[in-house]
């Protein structure tokens, strides 16, 4: 999937762990690692506006694009 999801990124930078990331945004853990690891088909625009107050960013901070390689 082309769109790169850098969650592990600002945890790292905020010292915070999953647990505590998922209390404050209001959703599970397994939600969040859903997410966190690119397996997620949507997000809601609620959830990415908690994930970046709770990380203190933006949601290009979260989240980029990168073109696929073509098929060989």
């Amino acid at each position: 999937m082309p769109i790169i999801v850098d969650i592990d990124v600002m945890l790292a930078k905020r010292k915070m762990s999953v647990g505590e990331l998922a209390d404050r945004v209001g959703i599970t853990p397994a939600n969040l690692a859903v997410l966190k690891n690119g397996r997620a088909k949507a997000v809601r625009f609620a959830t990415l506006a908690a994930l970046c107050e709770a990380l203190a960013c933006q949601p290009g901070d979260l989240l980029r694009w990168e073109k696929e390689p073509p098929p060989e």
